[in-house]
């Protein structure tokens, strides 16, 4: 798998252990490793990094059209990424206990989810008196919108 193989070279470029694929009908559209460390972003995981450049590539937020082939089942932020971005195939090597075998153990961000915002270890806080709902009465009532 292609995605290995990235993940790998990655590794010897101070990336990390990850990497990713996407195809649309047989063709790579987009790969990449993962570079939270060398670019110092925490989002740059390797699927994060494919499904950007994919939907720049294909100038598209919708890669219904696509496969994300990964070397490792995408960790909670990235499995919201790839149902935002409408993917409908996953192919991964990897799971998320081979992962966390590794040091890369997200199953705390699994547990969190399901909790209510109260109940995390984050500390979230709801303004209830600044009318942030109007801006989605805003939008439904928008006429241009493009849904997504």
């Amino acid at each position: 798998m292609r995605a290995i193989s990235i993940a790998y070279d990655g590794i010897m470029k101070g990336g990390g252990p990850f990497g990713a694929v996407i195809t649309r009908q047989d063709e790579i559209i987009a790969e990449g490793n993962n570079r939270v460390v060398l670019s110092h972003d925490p989002t740059a995981h390797a699927e994060m990094i494919v499904i950007r450049e994919a939907s720049a590539l294909l100038k598209t937020h919708d890669l219904s059209g696509c496969t994300l082939y990964t070397s490792c089942e995408p960790c909670p932020m990235c499995l919201g990424a790839v149902y935002w971005s409408g993917i409908r195939k996953v192919v991964y090597a990897a799971d998320r206990i081979d992962a966390a075998a590794a040091g890369f153990n997200d199953k705390f961000i699994y547990d969190e989810i399901t909790l209510s915002p109260s109940s995390r270890n984050i500390k979230f806080i709801r303004l209830d008196d600044c009318n942030g709902e109007i801006v989605f009465r805003k939008w439904d009532e928008f006429e241009d919108k493009i849904t997504y």
